[in-house]
């Protein structure tokens, strides 16, 4: 169970990579739509775990999230400038790809047919 202090923490990093990667979505990710759905924080708030949906066109997710993966160190050091005057250590970043939705639509399909 996460203490409150953690739910804070996660919503905080969530809203501001969320506008991180969506600011650098046009130069890096080749115009992808990327939304951060879900931050978990660790209990000493020293690693992040941010599951991303990815919506692009012409790419393939994996190679997106790949490259996410690879400009971690910037993404980091621009949540750093936001978040400065609330945490200490910014915590690191571990970016994997959000599945629920395929999940949900997968269930609607077996609920639907006969």
């Amino acid at each position: 169970m996460e203490s409150k202090r953690q739910n804070r923490i996660s919503k905080l990093l969530q809203k501001d990579l969320g506008e991180i990667l969506q600011y650098d979505s046009k130069a890096l990710y080749a115009g992808a739509m990327i939304t951060v759905t879900k931050v978990t924080v660790s209990p000493d708030l020293s690693f992040a775990k941010t599951f991303v949906s990815i919506f692009s066109p012409g790419a393939d997710n994996s190679e997106i999230l790949e490259k996410i993966k690879e400009h971690k160190k910037e993404t980091r050091h621009k949540l750093a400038g936001r978040i400065k005057n609330q945490l200490r250590v910014v915590p690191e970043l571990q970016f994997h790809i959000d599945d629920s939705l395929d999940y949900i639509e997968n269930i609607e399909n077996l609920l639907k047919t006969p």
